[in-house]
C-alpha cells in the first residue's frame, strides 16, 4: 500500500465514522500522508451576535483538518494541545478551506499548522496543533489487502 493509499483509506475510514465535521457542512477535499485539506461554506447558522463566523466554527474546520492530517499514516492519533490566532472575519457565504500540513513527526508526537482561508485567499486564522499517537490502526491493513 502506498502512502498516499494509506492516507486515502484512513480519511474515508474516519470520514465515514466522523458525525461532527459532517453535521458543521464540512467536505474533505484533500489527503495525503502529513496533510488534508477540508472546507466549509459559512451558512447563517454559523454566525454569531456580531454576525461573523463563529471561532468555535472556524477552530473545528481547523481541528478536522488537523485531525485528517495526523491520522493519514494509519496510526490512531488525537490532539494533545491546539492554539488558534484569528486574523480576520468570515461572514456567511464565504467558503472557507482549511490546509493542514505536518510540520515535524517524533515518535508518537507531531506539530500541524492548519491556515484557514476564504474563497479570495484572505487568510481567517491560523492553528497550530500538536498530536499524540494514541496506539492501534485507523483501519486494519491485513484485511484491506485480504489477509485476514
Amino acid at each position: 500500500m502506498t502512502p498516499k493509499d494509506r492516507a486515502e483509506q484512513a480519511a474515508a475510514t474516519m470520514w465515514g465514522r466522523d458525525q461532527a465535521s459532517k453535521w458543521a457542512g464540512m467536505e474533505l477535499a484533500h489527503v495525503e500522508e502529513g496533510a488534508a485539506t477540508l472546507t466549509l461554506i459559512v451558512q447563517d447558522h454559523h454566525c454569531n451576535g456580531h454576525g461573523i463566523c463563529h471561532g468555535g466554527v472556524t477552530f473545528m474546520l481547523a481541528d478536522s483538518a488537523f485531525a485528517f492530517a495526523c491520522n493519514s499514516r494509519n496510526q490512531s492519533t488525537v490532539a494533545q494541545h491546539n492554539m488558534i490566532s484569528f486574523i480576520a472575519p468570515a461572514r456567511a457565504g464565504d467558503h472557507l478551506t482549511a490546509r493542514a500540513t505536518e510540520q515535524n513527526l517524533t515518535g508518537r508526537s507531531g506539530i500541524y499548522d492548519v491556515t484557514v482561508t476564504n474563497q479570495d485567499g484572505q487568510k481567517i486564522a491560523e492553528f497550530r496543533g500538536f498530536s499524540r499517537a494514541v496506539g492501534g490502526a485507523v483501519f486494519d491493513e491485513t484485511e484491506d489487502r485480504g489477509m485476514a
